[in-house]
């Protein structure tokens, strides 16, 4: 982060030794290394929160894309099926003005053929 060498924190630790004294420099010492501590650990949560955000942004965007390629894959299979079955419907006609119709005698003979019915072959 800040780039320190080794001469200039021993400058520091001798200015400090001469403005703390040497009593109270060890305890100066414990609170500056506990107040370092909470400040990284303080640093650490925030870039944690900010990464779970994003992260969740990027999911919602991956989310909004999926539900997209969705729609855009039932429009397409709704289209295929709507062409499907007017073809179906349109093989199932020309069949039925095609076939041509059988006579089927009843069981009983002698029936006169208005009797008789008829039965398109399928």
């Amino acid at each position: 982060m800040f780039g320190v060498d080794f001469s200039e924190l021993m400058v520091i630790l001798v200015v400090a030794l001469l403005v703390v004294g040497p009593e109270r420099l060890p305890r100066v010492a414990r609170t500056l290394g506990l107040l370092w501590g909470r400040a990284q650990r303080y640093v650490n949560g925030v870039k944690a929160d900010i990464a779970r955000e994003m992260s969740i942004e990027e999911f919602h965007q991956l989310q909004q894309k999926m539900n997209q390629e969705v729609l855009r894959v039932e429009q397409a299979a709704n289209q295929i099926t709507q062409t499907l079955n007017q073809q179906v419907q349109q093989v199932n006609s020309a069949v039925a003005q095609s076939a041509p119709q059988v006579v089927v005698q009843q069981d009983q003979p002698g029936l006169p053929p208005a009797e008789q019915k008829k039965f398109p072959i399928d």
